[in-house]
């Protein structure tokens, strides 16, 4: 048996979402172009999710850290999947917070959030996303207005 070749099996592409709490998914897009992080975002019933497109080790941390740094007081939820694991944990104001069970992160949670992380959809599926690649300083800053007009349009109409 020790003689048999057998085919090298490639490791599972790792994959890791933030759930955020922003409105728009153009403000969490925007925010990681400013850092040069390379995210896909898309509004979802929970809020925006964050797709980290760098899942090396800590990269994802960074995207949860700016995200988090940008909105104080806001919490955010990192979620990756690697190596047959899902680990969920919370920030806060750029600093990463507890440790949640992934069972408990994910209950409630929209399918499409689930989906994504176990690799049976991927962002371009989904309608209206908004990346950070290639997106520049001015064209972020725009972007960064142009969502801050309509939260306060939409904040006039609430009232």
């Amino acid at each position: 048996m020790s003689g048999e070749n057998v085919p090298e099996t490639a490791p599972e592409q790792a994959r890791a979402v933030v759930v955020t709490q922003f409105g728009a998914a153009d403000q969490a897009a925007a925010l990681c172009a400013l850092g040069g992080l390379p995210v896909d975002a898309v509004l979802s019933g929970v809020g925006v999710l964050v797709w980290c497109r760098d899942t090396s080790v800590g990269a994802p941390e960074q995207v949860a850290a700016a995200l988090t740094r940008a909105t104080p007081g806001l919490p955010a939820v990192l979620l990756v999947h690697r190596d047959g694991q899902i680990a969920a944990r919370t920030w806060l104001d750029g600093a990463a917070g507890d440790e949640l069970a992934a069972g408990l992160a994910l209950d409630g949670a929209p399918e499409a959030l689930t989906n994504l992380l176990l690799g049976s959809e991927v962002v371009g599926d989904f309608p209206d996303v908004v990346t950070s690649v290639g997106v520049g300083r001015l064209k972020a800053m725009r972007m960064m207005a142009k969502a801050g007009r309509a939260a306060r349009r939409d904040r006039k109409q609430a009232v």
